[in-house]
């Protein structure tokens, strides 16, 4: 009889057990991460970067080669790391500027997009 009850026992001893590990599984995959997407990988830019691209961007830049159009290609951009025209290292802030400024051959976009655009600009460009 002892050795029924410890059967029994261990067999509760084993579902409890099991459902502690599944409820407390259920309860971990429901919690959320507040992690903030890297920089370029946050999707809603991207595609609204990619958007605005098209419209303001695509007349003079590829963006599925890396050939000159009118200006050059941004293709692979930011695994070259530095842009064709001078050499400088694109960052972010290097992008922003020369988005905002333009030079000598391509037209200042700081009163043509607005900031937020400029952003999901450089989020899709990241990306190529």
């Amino acid at each position: 009889m002892n050795r029924t009850f410890a059967t029994t026992g261990a067999v509760i001893a084993t579902i409890a057990l099991g459902i502690t590990l599944a409820v407390t599984g259920a309860t971990l995959a429901q919690t959320k991460t507040t992690k903030k997407a890297p920089a370029g990988k946050d999707a809603t830019a991207v595609a609204r970067g990619k958007e605005v691209f098209q419209q303001k961007c695509s007349t003079c830049h590829y963006d599925t080669s890396d050939a000159k159009k009118i200006g050059p290609g941004l293709k692979g951009i930011s695994k070259r790391g530095t842009f064709t025209v001078n050499n400088n290292k694109v960052t972010d802030d290097s992008l922003k500027t020369w988005i905002e400024n333009g030079d000598s051959l391509m037209p200042p976009f700081k009163d043509v997009i607005d900031d937020n655009q400029i952003k999901d600009v450089i989020a899709y460009v990241k990306t190529l």
